[in-house]
């Protein structure tokens, strides 16, 4: 039987994600996932490519509050509504898309600012901004927030585990940082579904994921290393990229909990990795 293991939900693109039980389907991912982001002067996406000490920025939901905090210094925290009451918007740039945004109060974007040591500010994304998906992948003209391209990662357990039996040192599962984590199986079982349900809620992995090295910072300490990403390197390629989980698109929106079995409704053809 495969089931849910662990729902992740991650407020701010690239920033400390969130454990969940359940999570809420929306119609651009899990409810909070990457609606929030961090941009430079030029209204350009951060992340953890290129600062890997924003792993050490944490985040929590409390109510209708986001909380962010500095891993070790919790005593010094910033506080933003689910619901933005702030008015003033900016055009930001995430890969090749170019979106509306809401620019929170310059008292957040000092915050962050100084945490980061550079000028950068958070913006968070509304519900009439409409980021789609890649056309090549999409089945119903979906949307998806801040992610790098979909709403939502999935990986297998047994994937971790194989992964694991190759290296020196294991690494945990939020190298990757999915959304779903299932139990049962084998390895990249995850691979090989076109199609399945959760709960009563169709689901389908429409491209594999390919990992960029966001994976070899240890997200306890920001520190990089080559792992895991050289051994993915070699067993796990093609097409001049590392994949490692499933990105999913899904029909329905809904309430997925940890617990809930993943029914398979229809298979395809595994990866051609070199």
């Amino acid at each position: 039987m495969l089931s849910i293991s662990h729902l992740y939900v991650y407020p701010i693109k690239s920033l400390g994600g969130i454990e969940l039980t359940e999570a809420r389907l929306t119609d651009r991912g899990i409810e909070h996932d990457r609606r929030w982001m961090l941009v430079d002067e030029n209204n350009r996406f951060l992340t953890q490519r290129e600062f890997p000490q924003m792993a050490l920025l944490r985040t929590a939901i409390d109510a209708n509050e986001l909380t962010v905090y500095e891993k070790g210094n919790e005593a010094d925290t910033i506080r933003v509504n689910l619901k933005p009451t702030e008015t003033a918007t900016v055009r930001v740039q995430v890969w090749d898309d170019v979106v509306e945004a809401i620019v929170m109060k310059d008292e957040i974007n000092q915050w962050f600012s100084e945490k980061l040591n550079r000028v950068c500010k958070l913006v968070y994304m509304p519900d009439a901004s409409q980021r789609k998906v890649d056309a090549d992948y999409a089945l119903n003209n979906e949307l998806t927030g801040f992610s790098d391209a979909f709403p939502v990662l999935m990986i297998g357990q047994a994937s971790l585990d194989d992964l694991n039996s190759r290296l020196t040192t294991a690494v945990p599962m939020n190298r990757f940082r999915p959304n779903i984590v299932f139990t049962g199986g084998v390895a990249f079982e995850e691979d090989t579904m076109q199609h399945f349900r959760i709960n009563g809620i169709d689901l389908y992995a429409v491209k594999p994921c390919a990992r960029c090295v966001v994976t070899t910072t240890d997200q306890e300490t920001g520190i990089i290393a080559k792992e895991p990403l050289k051994t993915l390197a070699s067993y796990r390629a093609g097409n001049n990229k590392v994949y490692f989980g499933q990105n999913i698109l899904y029909k329905q929106e809904g309430i997925i909990r940890v617990g809930d079995e993943l029914n398979v409704v229809q298979v395809k053809e595994a990866l051609e990795l070199n």
